[in-house]
C-alpha cells in the first residue's frame, strides 16, 4: 500500500487548499458556505455522521494513548483515559486560539518518531522503491475497504471543515471579527497558504508512508496481522525492532493523540454550530459559545466512555476511517459547488486545475466506495 501515499499527496493538497480558499475568501467556515448550496437537513445529517465517526476515533485515540501510558508507567489505563480526556477539554476551552495552534504545531514533531523507527529496522530500499512506484491494485473486498480507509484518513471530511474554520480563526485573531471584514482573500496570502498547505500535505503523506512501511517490515513480516490495541502493537514491536524503537512508537502515539483529538472534536463542533447559526470559535469564551464547546466536550466525553466498552480500539479506528472515506465524496461535491460559484467566492474561485483535481478525487472516492459493496 506504499504507492497510495503518492496518490493521496496531490489529491489531499488540492482539496485542503480549496477548503482554505473558501475560508479565506468567504470569511466563513465551510459549513456556513455549504448552507447556501444544500438544505440544512442534509448538512445536519453530514454533521451527525461526522460527529459519530470522529467520536469513535477520539475514543480509539484515547484508548491507544492510555494503553501505551499504562505500559510505560504501570498505572491503570482508565486513569490515563480520564487524565488525557480532561486535559484536552481544559486546554481547548481555556487556551486562546494562538496558544492551541502553537501547541498542535510542536506536537506534530512527534510524528517523526515513525520515520526514525522505520530506519531502525534496516529496510531493503530496492524492494521498497519498487512497491512504491509499481502499484498493486486491490482485488478483494478487504483490500478495497483498506484503500477506502486510507483515503478516509487523508482526504477526510473533518479536515475539510477544520481547514476552512482555522482560516477564519486566524483572521479573527487579527481583529477581523465580522464575516464582512473577512471577505475577499489577499492574493499574496492565498499564495502563501498554498505553499503552507502543500508542505503540510507532503509531510502528512510522508508520515503515512513510514507508518505503512514500519508496520509491513515488523508486524506483518512476522505474521502479526490482527491487533486489538496499541499495547499489542508496542509489545509486538519491541522484540522485532528493539526496545528503543518501541519506546519511540509509544511517544509518537501519545503525541499524535494530543494532536488529533482537538481537531476531531473541534471539526464536529464547527459543523453543528455553523449549520444552526450558533456562535463558534476556539477564541470565544465558554459563556458566549456554549453550543460550540458543548459539542466539542460531548465528543470527547463520549469517546472517553467508549474506552470502557468491549469495542476494540483498532477496529474502531479502521471502521471510522472507512465511514469517513464513504462520507468524503458527498462533502466534496458540496465543496466543488461552492468553489465554482463566482458570487460566493467573490470572483476568486479556485483555479481550473484545482477544480479538475478535486473533481477526479471525488469520482475516485465514489468509485472506491462502490467497489466495497460490489466486490
Amino acid at each position: 500500500m506504499l504507492w497510495t501515499s503518492l496518490l493521496t499527496f496531490p489529491l489531499m493538497a488540492a482539496v485542503q487548499m480549496m477548503c482554505a480558499r473558501i475560508g479565506m475568501v468567504t470569511g466563513t467556515g465551510l459549513a456556513t458556505a455549504l448552507r447556501k448550496k444544500m438544505p440544512k437537513s442534509v448538512l445536519a445529517l453530514i454533521g451527525l455522521a461526522l460527529f459519530g465517526a470522529n467520536t469513535v476515533n477520539v475514543g480509539a485515540d484515547l484508548s491507544g494513548m492510555a494503553d501505551v501510558a499504562n505500559l510505560l508507567s504501570g498505572i491503570h489505563a482508565s486513569v490515563f483515559v480520564l487524565f488525557f480526556g480532561m486535559s484536552i477539554i481544559f486546554a481547548t476551552i481555556w487556551f486562546k486560539y494562538d496558544a492551541i495552534a502553537s501547541i498542535l504545531k510542536w506536537l506534530a514533531l512527534s510524528l517523526f518518531a515513525y520515520v526514525i523507527t522505520a530506519f531502525m529496522v534496516h529496510p531493503d530500499w530496492s524492494k521498497i522503491l519498487a512497491d512504491t512506484f509499481l502499484p498493486s491494485w486491490p482485488t478483494s473486498h478487504a483490500q478495497w475497504s483498506t484503500l477506502v480507509a486510507i483515503l478516509g484518513t487523508t482526504i477526510s471530511p473533518y479536515l475539510f471543515f477544520w481547514q476552512s474554520s482555522q482560516e477564519v480563526e486566524v483572521e479573527k485573531a487579527r481583529g477581523q471579527h465580522t464575516a464582512a471584514s473577512r471577505r475577499g482573500g489577499d492574493p499574496q496570502e492565498l499564495k502563501d497558504r498554498a505553499v503552507d498547505v502543500g508542505v503540510g500535505a507532503f509531510f502528512s503523506n510522508l508520515i503515512m508512508y513510514f507508518i505503512i512501511l514500519t508496520t509491513a517490515l515488523t508486524l506483518h513480516k512476522s505474521g502479526i496481522t490482527q491487533l486489538d490495541s496499541s499495547k499489542d502493537a508496542v509489545k509486538a514491536l519491541a522484540p522485532l525492532a528493539g526496545h528503543f524503537a518501541s519506546l519511540l512508537y509509544s511517544i509518537g502515539l501519545i503525541g499524535v493523540g494530543f494532536l488529533a483529538i482537538p481537531t476531531l472534536a473541534g471539526s464536529a463542533a464547527y459543523v453543528f454550530t455553523e449549520t444552526f447559526g450558533f456562535r463558534q470559535g476556539l477564541d470565544e469564551k465558554l459563556r458566549r459559545a456554549r453550543a460550540f464547546y458543548g459539542v466539542l466536550v460531548l465528543s470527547i466525553v463520549f469517546g472517553m466512555t467508549l474506552t470502557f466498552t468491549p469495542v476494540k480500539p483498532m477496529d474502531a479506528l479502521y471502521w471510522s476511517a472507512v465511514i469517513n472515506g464513504l462520507l468524503a465524496p458527498f462533502v466534496l461535491v458540496g465543496i466543488l459547488l461552492v468553489a465554482c460559484d463566482r458570487v460566493l467566492m467573490h470572483n476568486q474561485r479556485s483555479s481550473m486545475l484545482a477544480r479538475i483535481t478535486v473533481g477526479i478525487t471525488t469520482a475516485g472516492m465514489f468509485a472506491a466506495g462502490l467497489a466495497i459493496f460490489l466486490l
